[in-house]
């Protein structure tokens, strides 16, 4: 219904103004949810079993919004964004606007809920992007804060917000981890040699966004075939992130690994931890070196996979990066669990004289499995990057 005036007529001219500020509004909202968002990736990937979740406590000053409080998940995964927010604008939050990455949680776990302290520091509208499907929040959060008398925004940016938290909202809708396969190959569609001949495929530029990569996600798996051949560490090379990398996975199922291995030898310094069928009484020697140990329990490898995955989630390992070779990454596509694809491709030919040596890459730009969509194509000094999302 239109706005009256004193004397019962319609006033378009009020109307007007209502829809003006209803937009602004929305513009604000959606230009700090932007913010929280690109602040919630500071500490993706370092955050434990908690997602990476970023909080804006927001205040009119002079009449411009202004930021007077911000956090993100520590990390490790405590305190909360919400609490570091709230600490930081002290007694000046109450009557502020709160932007959230994620729902509030409303349960009592190591720490007290977020909901309470936001209720608590008397807010009076709190913006959120993703709702939380854990069981314990799950529109719980938004009640508690509706029932105290604050004003309740919902999905605003949701989908933007949702590709930083991929990996949580997978692990907790799906029981396992959100899965990136990445592969890099060269402009002819090669990913390496059979004779386990080292090939260098990209440049200095895709080798950093690698580590990137790897230090951004809980996990990385690798085949048996790709220790045997490349005798990787699997770890974050950076300078300065080499805390960052991830759990290292091997799966193994005929325990082919070699004690010998850089991966072995350093499971004392960084997690190893090999997925196989071997009984666990012949994996004494790789104990010895701080190995740790999964056991799949049947020869199918759609099962064996999903099987996998389940333990890794159960272990809160909420992102896997897939980085092992041809036969891996079919297999993972067959089964069904690649959320999204990473490709880098050089400029040049495989430099392997025989044709019969080369081995092709499972998939291209030109040849990608049904279901995927091109999102990002990045140009990385001499190489290209595509990145394809899985469509739901």
């Amino acid at each position: 219904m239109l706005p009256m005036t004193a004397n019962g007529k319609h006033n378009p001219k009020a109307h007007s103004q209502n829809e003006k500020i209803h937009s602004d509004q929305e513009y604000i909202d959606r230009k700090f949810m932007q913010a929280a968002i690109r602040y919630a990736r500071r500490h993706e990937g370092l955050t434990a079993e908690n997602p990476s979740v970023a909080a804006f406590v927001i205040k009119l000053t002079e009449d411009q919004p202004v930021i007077i409080g911000r956090g993100v998940t520590a990390l490790g995964g405590r305190p909360h964004a919400e609490v570091q927010a709230l600490e930081e604008a002290g007694a000046t939050a109450k009557g502020a606007d709160v932007y959230v990455t994620l729902e509030p949680c409303s349960h009592y776990g190591k720490t007290p809920p977020c909901a309470d302290a936001l209720i608590k520091a008397g807010v009076k509208r709190v913006i959120v992007a993703a709702d939380d499907p854990d069981e314990r929040v799950a529109g719980q959060g938004f009640a508690k804060l509706r029932a105290a008398g604050i004003e309740v925004v919902e999905k605003v940016l949701a989908r933007e917000a949702e590709y930083g938290l991929a990996g949580y909202l997978k692990r907790k809708r799906q029981a396992r981890p959100f899965v990136t396969l990445k592969m890099a190959m060269t402009k002819d569609g090669y990913i390496g040699a059979h004779s386990g001949e080292q090939v260098k495929i990209t440049g200095a530029v895709s080798n950093g966004q690698v580590q990137i990569l790897r230090a951004i996600n809980d996990a990385i798996l690798v085949g048996a075939g790709t220790v045997e051949n490349d005798n990787p560490t699997l770890t974050c090379r950076l300078n300065g992130l080499e805390h960052c990398s991830p759990v290292r996975v091997v799966l193994d199922r005929s325990l082919k690994t070699p004690v010998n291995s850089n991966l072995v030898q350093t499971a004392d310094q960084h997690k190893l931890v090999i997925a196989t069928k071997v009984d666990h009484s012949s994996v004494d020697v790789y104990k010895k070196h701080g190995a740790e140990f999964l056991h799949v329990s049947t020869d199918n490898d759609d099962a064996q996979l999903s099987e996998l995955l389940s333990h890794l989630a159960a272990s809160d390992i909420s992102t896997l990066l897939v980085e092992g070779g041809a036969k891996i990454a079919t297999s993972f596509i067959k089964a069904g669990f690649v959320d999204r694809i990473i490709l880098f491709q050089s400029n040049t030919n495989l430099d392997v004289k025989e044709d019969a040596m080369k081995v092709k890459a499972p998939l291209t730009p030109d040849n990608m499995p049904h279901g995927f969509a091109l999102k990002n194509k990045l140009t990385l000094g001499a190489d290209l990057m595509y990145e394809y999302e899985k469509i739901n």
